[in-house]
Order: structure tokens, then C-alpha cells, then sequence
């Protein structure tokens, strides 16, 4: 879908001019799944990958070292147009209790219900004329780095 292995990330607050349509979207601290389902009649997801892959360089000083992780990639779709892709590195000790909470639902439904998960500060990153934002959740002491990319068609 994209090539994001190579990204450069930086604290929301540091970056400077985002476009404040973009900036609706990336400095929310609530569920993005919530915000889409508000803003389409149609919302859904399509699970692309979730198992064993690649743990990109610039994801390995946001988890924890000597862990086995699960990537889990989904595209999330307003009206039949895809307008998110998100990327989610997994411990794998705390996935398969995940797995059978969330199924093919966003994870955002399980991290933005349980007030006992923690949200790290916003990254942001702008690639290929996309905009993309990323956060670590602590979820039993375990880390979920969550990434997302946001597509114009978000913005239309």
C-alpha cells in the first residue's frame, strides 16, 4: 500500500504548518474509528495484513526490546473510498486476548473504551503528500504503537 519504512517523525507540536483540514484530523486525541463513523454512513475496514512482518527501524525505539510482535494492517473505508491506512506493531503476549476482543472491528474501538490505557504525545510525519500521525498505547504495562495515514480524500 505505501512505503513507509523509511519515515522521519516528529512531535506534533514541533512541526510546523499543517494544513488545519489535516490538523483536525491529527491533533484529535479522541477514537479516529468514532470521528469516521460520524463523519460516514458507510465506515468500514479491510484487514490487509496481520502476523509476522517487518518492524520498520524508525518503530524500534517506540516498543520494548525483546519482545515478538504482531503487525496488523488495515485500510478504513468512508463510502467505499479508502480515506485512513493504519499500521499497528502488537506484543504478541497481550494479541490473542485482542484478537478475539476486536476480530475484524479497528482497534481504536478497544483503546479509546478502557480508561486504564495510556496514549503517548503525537508524532507526525508527511510523506508522499501524505500525512500520517502516530502515538504509543500502554495496555497492561505493554506497548501498542499505533500509525496512521491519512488520505486527501479524508479531506474532501
Amino acid at each position: 500500500m505505501l512505503n513507509i519504512s523509511n519515515l522521519n517523525w516528529q512531535n506534533l507540536y514541533s512541526y510546523k504548518n499543517i494544513p488545519k483540514k489535516v490538523l483536525f484530523w491529527i491533533e484529535d486525541s479522541k477514537s479516529l474509528t468514532q470521528k469516521l463513523k460520524n463523519k460516514y454512513s458507510d465506515f468500514y475496514l479491510e484487514i490487509t495484513l496481520q502476523g509476522d512482518a517487518e518492524i520498520y527501524s524508525h518503530e524500534i525505539p517506540k516498543l520494548e526490546k525483546n519482545r515478538q510482535y504482531i503487525v496488523r494492517e488495515v485500510i478504513l473505508y468512508g463510502n467505499k473510498v479508502p480515506v485512513v491506512f493504519a499500521r499497528s506493531i502488537i506484543p504478541k503476549t497481550i494479541h490473542n486476548s485482542l484478537k478475539l476482543e476486536v476480530g475484524d472491528k479497528p482497534l481504536g474501538e478497544i483503546l479509546f473504551n478502557d480508561s486504564k490505557i495510556k496514549r503517548s504525545p503525537i508524532e507526525v510525519t508527511f510523506y508522499e503528500e501524505i500525512w500520517g500521525r502516530r502515538s504509543v498505547f500502554i495496555m497492561n504495562n505493554e506497548r501498542i504503537l499505533v500509525s496512521e495515514f491519512f488520505f486527501e480524500e479524508l479531506y474532501a
